[in-house]
């Protein structure tokens, strides 16, 4: 399938690049976040570490610098003079490199007696030497130490570059011999930390790309999926804009696809159906009224011929003409009802007593069957008052009741039977005759549709008439439905609401 650049393909891709992009990107930055805000809090208890040992260290050793003094018999600022210098040299000998301290760089600063500011007197590396006189001052008035940490973010850093989380600093105040204020400097370069994050980098970007292409082919194998379902659907409806109907949507899975499938293949069953009923009706028509025009052309010829001539010819060819000129008036009556029933029609909405026009549809029936010697039952006497269109629904009647007549064998019964139920009124057309096979009750108010077993053209029908009818009960707010078996009778059952409807009902 070609991706066309605005096709639905096509903006499922686009969206699955920018959704890819946005969690794999908020994941990978996510954890880096993590990885990154861990790595602080190392450094930090690094420093803090570093610096109570270091603190510790040179308390002992200002303690025994003391004790060397006096031991030797000193006294006065000779004392406190020599006291200072093995200070120095102890704190040479504690954070030299070649004794093994060297996580961090040292720096002392002491206190001069004179001006006050705090002077260098010992570093182990030039990283230990940072200006940071206020804060020397504070840690020295504060009697604390004074923790300096990097300013700046530091949690993202090293995330598209090398990783640099700055230096951690703490100021440790010391006593120092002779009353002399001193600083002791700790400063900690987190270089462990940052080669960590440094080398976790590279794995992290990798594992980004390879989610977010594993996501964009994933969605993309599931949008092909999807597409390939509904091109199947396209080429369903291709072919019915093509007037083939043998089509048939594969309806596997549980999804809503399959449901669309099965919908469709329904609807392509109906038409199909539809398609045969009307060119069976068309085919029908064509032969119903070939036939009488045929037999009208030849009457004439026989009037014309010998009409004048013998007078009892000419009676049966007038009287054949009326029969086959009635029989193409009925069907033409039949198509135009079908016409009128698509139209949208203003329907009555008047009070009327159903019982009368069922007594009235009974009476007309037996008058035009006379010669089947049927039996007529109607509805208990009373009226049973509704509203609606009287002149439609006695239409519907009619029709329910004529066919009734058409099937019903001569000495038959046909009734009509009227009763309340809640606030419906129920009418059921009642026959004997031949019922109906149990294959053509799904499909016996489509138009055009005949069973076959009521194609004699004894009874006549052309397919129109039960259509016509449930278009006239489901304009009136009703229900129509039937029952019957084969050789026992029909039932036809017809549901009317009884109350005035708020507005008038159209025709759809």
């Amino acid at each position: 399938m070609t991706m066309r650049p605005y096709s639905i393909r096509a903006r499922v891709l686009y969206l699955a690049i920018v959704f890819a992009l946005v969690l794999v990107g908020s994941v990978t930055v996510a954890t880096y976040f993590f990885v990154a805000d861990g790595m602080t809090r190392s450094a930090e208890d690094t420093s803090v570490r570093l610096a109570h040992h270091a603190s510790r260290a040179v308390s002992r050793a200002i303690t025994d610098a003391k004790l060397s003094a006096e031991a030797a018999g000193l006294e006065g600022e000779v004392r406190e003079s020599e006291a200072q210098r093995l200070v120095l040299r102890a704190t040479r000998d504690l954070f030299s490199v070649t004794a093994g301290a060297d996580e961090a760089a040292y720096a002392l600063y002491i206190q001069d007696l004179s001006s006050g500011a705090m002077r260098l007197a010992w570093f182990s590396d030039k990283s230990a030497v940072v200006d940071s006189d206020a804060e020397r001052a504070r840690a020295v008035a504060d009697r604390q130490p004074m923790h300096v940490e990097p300013a700046g973010p530091k949690l993202l850093t090293g995330m598209f570059s090398r990783a640099d989380l700055g230096l951690y600093i703490v100021h440790i105040p010391l006593d120092l011999p002779d009353q002399t204020a001193g600083v002791l400097d700790v400063v900690y370069d987190p270089v462990r930390e940052e080669s960590i994050l440094d080398s976790a980098r590279r794995p992290m970007l990798i594992v980004a790309v390879f989610a977010l292409l594993l996501a964009i082919m994933t969605m993309q194998i599931i949008m092909g999926w999807v597409l390939s379902l509904v091109e199947n659907v396209k080429t369903a409806a291709d072919s019915i804009d093509a007037g083939q109907l043998d089509v048939h949507l594969p309806e596997e899975g549980e999804h809503e696809i399959s449901e669309l499938a099965h919908s469709i293949n329904q609807l392509i069953d109906r038409l199909r159906r539809r398609a045969e009923v009307q060119t069976r009706f068309v085919a029908d028509a064509s032969h119903e009224l070939a036939t009488p025009v045929a037999g009208i052309r030849g009457y004439v010829n026989i009037l014309r011929d010998w009409g004048a001539e013998d007078p009892v010819m000419r009676d049966e060819a007038i009287s054949a003409i009326d029969r086959e000129s009635r029989r193409m008036a009925r069907l033409c009556s039949d198509l135009l009802s079908m016409v009128r029933s698509e139209e949208v029609l203003e329907f009555k909405s008047v009070r009327y007593d159903i019982n009368a026009v069922s007594r009235e549809v009974l009476a007309g029936a037996a008058t035009r069957y006379l010669d089947k010697d049927l039996e007529f039952v109607g509805p208990e006497e009373g009226p049973l008052w509704l509203y609606g269109d009287p002149d439609r629904v006695e239409e519907a009647l009619a029709i329910l009741v004529d066919n009734a007549c058409k099937y019903t064998p001569a000495a038959g019964r046909v009734e009509v039977s009227t009763r309340r139920h809640r606030d419906r009124v129920i009418i059921e057309v009642l026959d004997t005759g031949v019922g109906i096979p149990e294959e053509d009750l799904p499909n016996i108010f489509e138009r055009f549709y005949r069973s076959d077993a009521s194609r004699s053209k004894e009874t006549g029908g052309f397919g129109l008439g039960l259509p016509i009818a449930k278009q006239i009960i489901d304009t009136s707010g009703g229900m129509i439905w039937v029952r019957s078996k084969p050789g026992a009778g029909t039932t036809f059952t017809i549901s009317l609401p009884r109350s005035k409807p708020h507005e008038t009902k159209d025709s759809t």
